[in-house]
């Protein structure tokens, strides 16, 4: 495995502007569109931990809290939180601001998982993630659980599979 890098290192901030071909008919964005920023933050997070091409590997959830309406900012902030051998936790969460009062609110979180590729397209050591601060240390410090409960989730999908066949 590399070095350590601090997991401020792959912090990944994308802003944007939620204008109406972006909404649905209640005026808020489309949750698909949420997701593909989400999906975006997180890869160049990954990328820039690992610096090297990568692939979602899962998305554990992508909890919807609340509505980012018509004219309001999408913020969208993600860093790698915990990392495997050839793996990363990716932590996203989603902000809608105000853009007039300033206001902000959480509207979304997720925590996704990327496999760093080698230039042949196989799966490559990444270094070890280093966190500094209270928040990167606690999704740090969690992050052993949600793997427990992806290890369970892939597991329980492999036996259904054989059970099918």
């Amino acid at each position: 495995m590399k070095d350590g890098k601090v997991a401020s290192k792959s912090r990944t901030v994308l802003t944007d502007i939620v204008l109406p071909p972006d909404t649905n008919f209640h005026g808020t964005i489309f949750g698909g569109n949420v997701m593909a920023y989400v999906d975006k933050v997180a890869s160049i997070s990954a990328m820039r931990h690992a610096r090297a091409m990568v692939v979602t590997a899962s998305s554990d959830s992508l909890d919807f809290i609340s509505p980012i309406k018509t004219g309001e900012a999408i913020c969208v902030e993600g860093f790698v939180s915990s990392t495997r051998k050839t793996s990363m936790e990716v932590f996203v969460q989603v902000e809608a601001e105000d853009l007039v009062t300033g206001e902000r609110r959480l509207t979304a979180t997720s925590y996704l998982t990327f496999v760093a590729l080698d230039q042949n397209g196989k799966p490559t050591p990444v270094p070890a993630v280093i966190p500094e601060t209270e928040e990167e240390k606690w999704h740090y410090n969690t992050a052993e659980e949600r793997f427990e409960q992806r290890r369970k989730r892939r597991q329980l999908r492999a036996e259904r599979e054989m059970g099918n066949k």
